[in-house]
């Protein structure tokens, strides 16, 4: 297996990256072939000019994805195989020894080295390729900003972390997987409840929805379908984009609405409440504890996993290291579980594309409507540039949600749609 396993994962890499470059040239090239006139069932909602600019924006994301793509993927082959990470390892050790602590800055700085290196592509796309289209709004100082939090907030939260996990390694024994999922666990439930308060504010501003008829309407709603927030919000997410969203965070009493203002700049105010009471679908169908639960489950099983080629020697020799270290087994599922989970994403995706289908209906009830829904997505689409004909296999990977077509069908299909 030591010989046999570097040809494996070579091959999983390649194959992985061989169908994101096909499916992406596909998507394309379907895309490109709608080009000439706005496909018939949009003649009406979007003008030619506007859909000629989605269609550019679609093929200039595909041809940069290309890139990246590769890019990533050569990145990849040249950490696995060149014998840097066994060189990095051993050099730490000489100097840090093998404590818990030690292990933990071989995994941080290399998390930091690769996302380092990810850096160029990322500010391509937001000062080139979103700046090009319009949708950029960010400084060079804020962007360059925002990776530094997040650089030292990985610091003060990841690294403790990665700390606590291999001490419970040294700490339980062959259990050690149950009790790190645990640690896991507890530190996602904690920071859902303390991000909203003590992180996000580090990179946006958060102001009241000012007292009005748009609040009104909007409270109005939470208390017709029973949903409980503390408080409705404005976030600035014009600092950095023109790209709007809408979202909730925290749990029960801390519970938040928060409403991008560009997306309240861009959708009336029945649009606006429609939009929220697809995301109050979302609650009351129960689909954010499910996706939490399935979450959980993920983890777990990935921990398990990693317990299990952790006691492998061959899996260690097969990447030129010579000991067992727990810490390395952790590295190279992160590295590598994409690989894997690439190919079951047409599955998880049928299953978001399923609940965003039921928020949508929830939506139309509450609002005895589906019009005023279907005319926010119309609009949230045409000022997003969203590609609207996407080929089927490609969304089937990349889109959690519906297309725009699919989600007006499914409207039309409400009762509310008939009266």
């Amino acid at each position: 297996m030591t010989v046999v396993l570097p040809w494996l994962v070579l091959s999983l890499i390649l194959a992985k990256w061989a169908a994101q470059i096909w499916l992406e040239r596909l998507n394309c090239s379907h895309v490109a072939a709608h080009a000439s006139s706005v496909p018939e069932p949009f003649k009406g909602t979007i003008d030619l000019s506007t859909y000629i600019k989605s269609v550019e924006y679609t093929l200039a994301k595909g041809r940069l994805d290309e890139i990246e793509t590769t890019y990533d993927t050569l990145l990849l082959l040249i950490v696995l195989f060149s014998g840097v990470l066994p060189a990095i390892y051993a050099l730490l050790a000489q100097n840090l020894g093998y404590s818990a602590g030690a292990r933990a800055v071989f995994l941080f700085i290399l998390g930091a080295a690769l996302s380092l290196l990810g850096l160029p592509f990322a500010w391509y796309r937001q000062f080139r390729l979103e700046e090009r289209f319009g949708f950029n709004t960010t400084t060079q100082k804020l962007w360059w900003l925002d990776r530094l939090k997040a650089l030292l907030l990985g610091l003060a939260l990841g690294f403790p972390l990665l700390v606590l996990i291999l001490k419970l390694v040294d700490w339980t024994g062959p259990s050690w997987w149950l009790w790190a999922w645990a640690a896991l666990l507890c530190f996602q439930l904690v920071m859902s409840v303390l991000a909203p308060i003590f992180i996000l504010p580090l990179f946006n501003k958060f102001i009241p929805l000012p007292d009005g008829s748009l609040k009104a309407r909007l409270l109005t709603l939470a208390e017709r379908t029973r949903f409980r927030a503390n408080s409705i919000q404005i976030m600035d997410g014009s600092k950095r984009s023109r790209h709007s969203n809408a979202f909730f965070t925290g749990f029960g009493r801390f519970r938040k609405i928060v409403l991008f203002d560009t997306l309240i700049q861009q959708l009336a105010e029945p649009e606006l409440e429609a939009v929220l009471g697809h995301e109050i679908g979302h609650f009351k169908k129960r689909h954010i504890p499910r996706m939490l639960l399935f979450s959980a489950f993920v983890s777990l099983a990935g921990f398990y996993i990693v317990s299990k080629f952790a006691n492998l020697d061959w899996f260690y020799r097969g990447f030129g290291f010579g000991n067992r270290d727990t810490a390395i087994a952790l590295l190279f599922f992160g590295l590598l579980s994409g690989v894997i989970t690439f190919w079951f994403s047409p599955l998880a995706h049928w299953w978001s594309r399923r609940y965003e289908y039921q928020a949508d209906a929830f939506a139309a009830a509450v609002m005895n409507n589906p019009q005023p829904l279907m005319d926010a997505l119309r609009k949230l689409n045409e000022k997003n540039l969203t590609n609207l004909t996407p080929h089927p296999v490609y969304s089937g990977f990349y889109y959690s949600h519906p297309t725009l077509l699919e989600r007006e069908r499914a409207l039309q299909a409400c009762p509310e749609s008939r009266k």
